[in-house]
């Protein structure tokens, strides 16, 4: 869908963390995970922007490891810091949506 990932730059954060959370992971698995999931548009670049960040932000741990099809990986995982950012990031998602739909249905009495 054309300009999805625009309204996606301010959401992809907090939706990599809900991946990373699911079990350790890394890039490239990632972006086919947001693949499958119909984000076509995604692309490895924005990924690893992304994880490149949560790693600064100190939200993920990283680990390296061997890989069967070349160079070491970085496998990443949610530390305690990155769950709590997961779980902020699913209360503000449910506050923004939540007002968004009340703007659709234009439900003025409920402001």
């Amino acid at each position: 869908m054309n300009g999805i990932t625009e309204m996606l730059k301010g959401v992809l954060e907090g939706v990599i963390l809900e991946i990373i959370n699911r079990r350790e992971t890394y890039g490239y698995e990632i972006t086919n995970n947001l693949q499958e999931y119909g984000f076509e548009d995604i692309v490895e670049g924005t990924v690893y922007t992304i994880l490149l960040r949560l790693e600064k932000k100190n939200l993920v741990t990283v680990t390296k490891k061997k890989s069967t099809m070349g160079p070491m990986r970085k496998f990443y995982s949610l530390n305690e810091n990155g769950q709590k950012e997961r779980e902020l990031f699913w209360q503000r998602w449910s506050f923004i949506s939540g007002q968004i739909e009340k703007i659709k249905e234009g439900n003025d009495n409920e402001k």
